[in-house]
């Protein structure tokens, strides 16, 4: 896939001072383009869980309502009908779930909003999650394509020694073979339907996923099992044309994972918080080691703000930032801008940074801490930010060859 030299900025619409799609995500829009950006990415658009977790949608299609700037808005019975028909594949299973009138309001509100940034040079990523809730729409309309006794969780890693234990429903992976993956080809045209690139979230279970039985009380209890590899892909593909996609290839990544993912052409991504841990210098998230196939992120809404990880870094891994930003030849005072700086100046083709970033926020800020659901999904800007801000970070922008 061939991405520009460009750069964004994450930031959920629930993270907008109103949380709506209303005039606050356009003067966001407005601000992004002000400062040079290409892109906005946004975490899953569903409706979320009771803790609002967005990764624990009850579909995998429909948005929520709870974005709506007008959630009242009359919807016309001629539009109704055209948003049922266009959406055939998906919407029946959905409406025990929901109505049909607020994903027409949705429709009408993110597209006029899409276009407006269109019209500005700014671009949409969105985030697919690689599962689907437990008792969603999806497992109600389709259960046959789902397992029984297994549910999905990751091993053991940097955030717990117990694993993280999901819970989501796992794929019935020769069931979805059998029925040609159509289910995955209609959410992929969902999807694009949205946005212009979208980041496949746990991109490694496609090799192979962690199941851990359903009675199982930590994820560490469960096992490797081998995912479809890249069959799902190439029937959406068929299908639906080539896949703008970036692989979130972050956890136990094996040299099959890298070679399913480069044999499809996705790029992969890279996390400055990860390049500087001194037993690991052999991963792509070392600053040195990045290349032009990855997206560069300061961190993901799973991490810490990159003020608030540096603030917390021991005196060896503080040199090695220090020392690294010295090699690339950057000065800035302030260290999370130094980082944003140090991201930009990477081969990266993609450069994505924390809206919290920008705006040098500590922990405080942080948007999610796996494994918990204290303060999750909570944080909201007071305001869009500043044109100060905006010229800035066009500058950093400009100054590393990323400008639109």
């Amino acid at each position: 896939m061939n991405l520009p030299r460009s750069s964004g900025v994450q930031l959920h619409p629930t993270s907008l001072p109103s949380g709506r799609l209303g005039p606050e995500a356009y003067a966001w829009v407005d601000w992004l383009a002000e400062a040079g950006q290409t892109w906005w990415q946004t975490l899953p658009l569903g409706p979320p869980d009771r803790h609002g977790s967005p990764y624990m949608a009850k579909s995998a299609f429909a948005a929520w309502p709870g974005l709506l700037e007008k959630p009242d808005a009359p919807v016309s019975r001629a539009e109704a009908q055209a948003f049922r028909t266009a959406n055939a594949d998906w919407i029946d299973g959905w409406l025990p779930f929901g109505s049909l009138e607020d994903q027409v309001r949705f429709e009408r509100e993110w597209t006029a909003l899409r276009t407006y940034a269109a019209e500005r040079g700014v671009r949409l990523i969105g985030d697919v999650p690689i599962y689907v809730a437990a008792g969603s729409a999806d497992q109600a309309a389709h259960p046959e394509l789902f397992q029984d006794g297994a549910v999905a969780g990751v091993p053991p890693d940097a955030f717990t020694d117990k694993g993280q234990l999901w819970g989501n429903p796992l794929y019935d992976w020769p069931a979805m073979r059998r029925d040609g993956y159509r289910w995955w080809t209609a959410r992929f045209r969902r999807v694009f339907g949205q946005f212009d690139l979208a980041r496949i979230d746990h991109f490694r279970a496609f090799c192979a996923y962690w199941a851990v039985p359903a009675d199982a009380e930590y994820a560490l209890e469960g096992g490797w099992k081998r995912g479809p590899g890249r069959a799902p892909f190439d029937a959406a593909r068929a299908e639906l044309g080539e896949l703008a996609v970036i692989a979130e290839d972050l956890g136990v990544i094996t040299p099959p994972v890298d070679r399913l993912r480069e044999s499809l052409g996705f790029p992969g991504m890279a996390v400055l918080q990860f390049g500087f841990t001194p037993s690991e210098r052999d991963t792509p998230h070392v600053p040195e080691n990045t290349t032009e196939d990855r997206v560069v992120y300061t961190g993901t809404h799973d991490h810490d703000t990159i003020r608030g990880w540096y603030d917390a870094l021991d005196a060896e891994r503080r040199g090695m930032v220090d020392a690294t930003l010295e090699r690339y030849g950057i000065s800035e005072p302030e260290p999370h801008w130094a980082l944003i700086a140090l991201a930009y100046a990477l081969p990266a083709r993609i450069a994505m940074v924390q809206a919290q970033d920008v705006l040098g926020l500590g922990s405080e800020a942080r948007m999610n801490m796996p494994g918990s659901t204290e303060r999750a999904w909570k944080w909201r800007l007071d305001a869009i930010p500043s044109r100060a801000l905006a010229r800035r970070l066009r500058e950093v922008t400009q100054a590393s060859g990323r400008s639109r």
